[in-house]
């Protein structure tokens, strides 16, 4: 049996001409808001706040970035201002210790007992390449 797969199933379909119902709502809205803000304000003061007021109601509509609506950036943007920051790592201070202390304590290499030598022998030893080979000196 052959079966009509649907394609193109996330272009929206045109409702008002060539717009489609999202990209008429933002334009409808903002051209309302500016509207209002003219006809209820002194005109220089309108005028002026219906400017960003229609940019962002057409970057709304129709621009998109990395092929997503600017809506999705915004939202982005927001959660990412608003939400928690996790930090993994922070440096701590080295804090000044006596050198009574320091030299107590052994550094790291020693107190594991791992040399240049014995970490070559290992890398060696696990080797899978070719075994009969002794390690490399250098």
């Amino acid at each position: 049996m052959e079966y009509q797969v649907p394609q193109f199933i996330e272009v929206e379909n045109k409702i008002f001409g060539p717009l489609t119902l999202r990209q008429f709502v933002f334009l409808a809205g903002g051209v309302g808001m500016c509207v209002g803000l003219i006809l209820y304000l002194p005109f220089i003061i309108g005028a002026a706040l219906s400017v960003p007021i229609m940019g962002l109601a057409l970057a709304l509509a129709f621009y998109k970035v990395n092929n997503k609506s600017f809506l999705d950036i915004l939202e982005a943007g927001f959660i990412y201002y608003t939400g928690g920051r996790l930090y993994l790592w922070k440096k701590e201070q080295k804090s000044e210790t006596p050198a009574i202390v320091q030299a107590t304590v052994a550094p790291v290499r020693e107190k594991l007992g791992l040399s240049q030598g014995k970490l070559k022998d290992l890398a060696w030893s696990l080797d899978i390449q070719d075994h009969t080979k002794p390690p490399e000196t250098l």
